[in-house]
């Protein structure tokens, strides 16, 4: 009886022994399983030019206001708002009758005067010839030639008047002076405009078939940018410098460097640069807002990471780097500008043989151990 409680005790404790040992054995499966794959990869060292981004605005490369010159009431407005308007074409239209009687009767005034200089003139040729059989006295010839001098005078002030006259006429119909997108202008037809005393304005047009961008630049990295333009690679770099925008565009734009101020703003230590681009689409319009990023260096050993891999926080950038016991290491850094379109400069905070996460950014954190696997 003894022998058999025995026996029953070792199957016993036989059996709890292997049950503690497949729980065991299962519970480190699962922690294995625990530890999720994450892709890595490790920064790619490139030779690159470095930009610095400078913000800008853009204006056309030649405005206009257009204004009436004249009074009267406006009688047609000959566009909509946003055309794009050639040169010569009729804007506006007004009432011109008053204008153009002026002209009739400047007309009228030249001919009379030069009625009554020819008149005189014939009058003092008659009196010098009479005068040389003293058939008249000296004086009446000096007042025939007076005379004449001074229907001479007349001729010259009719004239005058006739352009001013017609120059007014003119300023009834008024046209673009160039080609370019007007806007919706200040009145409508139908209102009377006061234009002689000071000139109305009308509507504004801009000539953005070219851009000039203008933006501010430190002292310093002005000196640098001279010394750098004057090499043949440099002279390439500032005759295309990538320009963006706050919402991209359709097309893709760059400038060539144009104006550089002749002072430094001694309240700002800057100086004023300008960059031209051709504008063939119509997308950038006057005061829109461009990023500049001019070239100022070339860094033969950068560390470049995908822009997709950075967070932000509080603190500022960061990535998550994987170290050699395979734990996630939240690692602060310094960034630069984007390359290529989704590759971002590392200036500070990681190695060239880092192995940074590249995706699931979201599932891992600080201290994480992690099974790396390298992104292809």
């Amino acid at each position: 009886m003894a022998t058999l409680k025995a026996y029953n005790c070792a199957i016993a404790v036989a059996t709890a022994l292997s049950i503690g040992a497949c729980s065991s054995k299962q519970h480190n499966t699962e922690a294995l399983e625990e530890i999720p794959q994450i892709q890595v990869s490790t920064p790619l060292i490139d030779s690159i030019v470095m930009y610095k981004t400078y913000p800008g605005y853009a204006g056309a490369i030649n405005t206009a206001k257009i204004v009436g010159r004249v009074n009267g009431t406006l009688l047609t407005k000959q566009y909509s708002g946003g055309d794009l308007v050639k040169k010569g074409q009729v804007l506006y239209t007004i009432e011109s009758a008053k204008y153009a009687d002026a002209v009739n009767q400047a007309k009228a005034a030249l001919s009379k005067a030069e009625s009554d200089y020819s008149y005189a003139s014939n009058q003092y040729k008659a009196m010098k010839k009479a005068l040389e059989s003293d058939a008249v006295a000296q004086i009446e010839v000096v007042q025939a030639k007076s005379n004449m001098e001074g229907a001479l005078a007349a001729i010259n002030n009719a004239k005058a008047a006739l352009n001013t006259a017609i120059t007014n006429l003119g300023y009834c119909t008024i046209t673009a002076p160039f080609t370019g997108h007007i806007d919706n202008g200040t009145t409508d037809p139908g209102n009377y405009i006061n234009g002689e005393g000071s000139p109305f304005l009308l509507a504004n047009l801009y000539d953005d078939s070219m851009i000039s961008i203008e933006f501010a630049i430190e002292e310093n990295q002005y000196e640098k940018i001279m010394g750098d333009i004057k090499t043949p690679v440099g002279h390439e770099l500032y005759d295309s410098i990538p320009l963006s925008f706050t919402e991209p565009l359709a097309h893709t734009y760059s400038g060539k460097l144009s104006y550089e101020s002749p002072s430094v703003d001694k309240s700002t230590g800057t100086i004023t640069l300008k960059v031209r681009t051709p504008n063939p689409y119509g997308e950038i319009r006057n005061g829109m807002y461009v990023n500049i990023h001019l070239p100022f260096g070339e860094n033969s050993r950068a560390i470049l990471v995908k822009d997709a891999s950075i967070g932000t926080d509080q603190l500022g950038k960061y990535l998550y780097v994987v170290n050699d016991s395979d734990k996630v290491i939240y690692t602060p850094i310094k960034t630069g500008d984007l390359y290529n379109d989704s590759m971002r400069v590392v200036t500070d905070g990681i190695s060239p043989d880092a192995r940074y996460v590249t995706s699931a950014l979201l599932r891992v954190r600080d201290g994480m151990p992690v099974k790396p696997v390298p992104e292809k």
